[in-house]
């Protein structure tokens, strides 16, 4: 028994989903920073209030995909978790540039992001489910066509109002601009009725069907167990003793950071680090005790991971830490370095902001142009080339902006990012998803969120404190920091050994 070649419409109808969810990420990524600033925000401070976007990545996806592997409803497996995450989403795109307050406007990231991630998660596992493994870079090439097409437009609104509507984009100290009202309207309306396509247009495997395809494969996925849960004294230590590694560690730092009044965002790391380590101990004692949940399975999954996503692992970590960078600070970078201004209510300011978005649009639009032509160039290169010269791209793209001194040659740098960010998207999915067994699926496409999440908190915990101390409040090195971040990633892709076969006329 195996899977059906599905049509490129078939394969249209199950990504078309993302190209809301995109839509409303890109607002949030173009926007957040500004929204953050006209509300008061200081330059320092922007990156700590980022915090809740990963922050919810990290605890929601694991959780979501576990729990997505045993669902089966009327709507099937991922379906009911893609129309919640886009209805919650939907009602945070509106309040968002509504925020009377800082506070708010944090707290609402922080719903909005959750509710992303609760629909965003279930797709990258939605095409591990329905796809072939032949077929699957096709379908995370035309996830990342979504993706890209999405952010075009959501990056672009706020320039497109305010440029051929005439709706205004400034406003008095303390109120978000019209235009930035409207985008996130759309972005809205766009988010659910996209998810809505894609849960009516397309239709799921049950259980059952899933688990005849995987005995009929009879592969060793790299010698994973596909009950990794299952009790061993020495499993069962290792997971004790890592745990108390790392709460020790993170005690430790955390101390010092208190000792020597250090930027308080940096607790949020190594306070971090202390309630894993916790968690882990508490798993390793109720398994000692026979009592097996999800909870214990979730933690002791983490510690069977296959050497493939091991090893992918360090490549989304630096490649993340370079977008967070990038997301957090172009504004900030161009206005001040670029613009020379840092006056949120004046025009020219505003006029930056709103060229971001335009830049914004360009890696955007070039990721949803290079998106199929990726696996074409894998085909014939291999996929690790193709992610170390995509990435290589990028980072230089975002290092040049530092020496570029005119608005309109800032579009050639995001010609690099667009390729690096089409690469991200697509190529270490389909590298990891041969190697993940259809059972965990959608638990182990949310653990491998740890490592998009994991860069951006330490983004978020440290650029702040590194750029006030070390580089004078000037996010342009920001920048630098990250494309720098991405050039390593692109050497780590090197170390990855996969055997993930391409093909390309489907």
């Amino acid at each position: 028994m195996e899977k059906r070649k599905l049509s490129f419409w078939e394969i249209w109808n199950m990504s078309f989903g993302f190209l809301g969810i995109q839509f409303g990420f890109a607002l949030q990524n173009a926007n957040t920073s500004r929204i953050f600033e006209t509300l008061g925000a200081k330059i320092d401070e922007i990156p700590i209030l980022w915090i809740a976007a990963p922050v919810s990545g990290l605890i929601i996806q694991p959780v979501i995909g576990y729990f997505s592997d045993r669902t089966w409803t009327r709507l099937g497996r991922r379906r009911p978790y893609f129309l919640i995450g886009a209805i919650l989403s939907s009602v945070a795109l509106f309040i968002m540039p509504n925020s009377p307050t800082l506070w708010i406007a944090a707290g609402t990231l922080w719903i909005m992001d959750a509710s992303i991630n609760v629909s965003m998660e279930p797709f990258r596992a939605f095409v591990g489910d329905n796809l072939p493994e032949k077929q699957r870079t096709l379908g995370f090439a035309m996830q990342s066509f979504f993706i890209g097409t999405g952010a075009v437009v959501g990056s672009v609104l706020p320039y497109l109002f305010t440029n051929f509507f005439d709706v205004s984009n400034t406003a008095p100290e303390g109120i978000i601009p019209d235009s930035v009202k409207w985008s996130f309207y759309i972005g809205g309306i766009v988010f659910l009725l996209s998810v809505l396509w894609t849960v009516f247009k397309t239709t799921e495997y049950t259980p059952e069907e899933l688990h005849a395809f995987e005995l009929q494969s009879k592969k060793d996925k790299e010698g994973l167990i596909l009950n990794p849960e299952t009790e061993s004294e020495s499993n069962i230590k290792r997971q004790f003793f890592l745990g108390l590694v790392l709460a020790v560690v993170g005690a430790l730092v955390s101390f010092l950071i208190f000792e020597n009044s250090l930027a308080k965002e940096l607790y949020i790391l190594f306070v971090g680090l202390v309630f894993m380590g916790i968690l882990f101990m508490i798993a390793s004692q109720l398994r000692t005790s026979k009592v097996h949940n999800g909870f214990t399975i979730i933690m002791t999954d983490l510690l069977n991971m296959p050497v493939t996503m091991k090893k992918l692992a360090w490549v989304q970590f630096f490649s993340w830490f370079a977008l967070f960078s990038m997301w957090i600070y172009t504004t900030q970078a161009v206005t001040q370095h670029i613009f020379g201004t840092t006056d949120t209510t004046s025009k020219i300011y505003n006029d930056a902001a709103d060229w971001v978005s335009v830049l914004f649009t360009v890696y955007n639009g070039v990721a949803a142009a290079v998106a199929f032509l990726l696996p074409v160039i894998a085909k014939k290169v291999g996929v690790r080339a193709t992610h170390l010269l995509a990435l290589c791209a990028g980072g230089v793209g975002l290092i040049s902006i530092y020496f570029i001194g005119d608005k309109q040659m800032l579009i050639l740098p995001m010609l690099g990012v667009g390729i690096a960010w089409a690469s991200i998207l697509s190529m270490p999915y389909a590298m990891l998803s041969g190697a993940l067994p259809a059972a965990k699926m959608g638990y182990y496409m949310g653990v491998f969120n740890f490592f998009v999440v994991i860069p951006q908190i330490v983004a978020a915990t440290i650029l702040g404190f590194v750029i006030k101390q070390f580089f004078h409040n000037e996010p342009i090195y920001a920048l630098i920091i990250g494309g720098v971040s991405m050039i390593f990633a692109g050497l780590l892709t090197l170390r990855v050994n996969s055997r993930t076969k391409i093909e390309i006329h489907e």
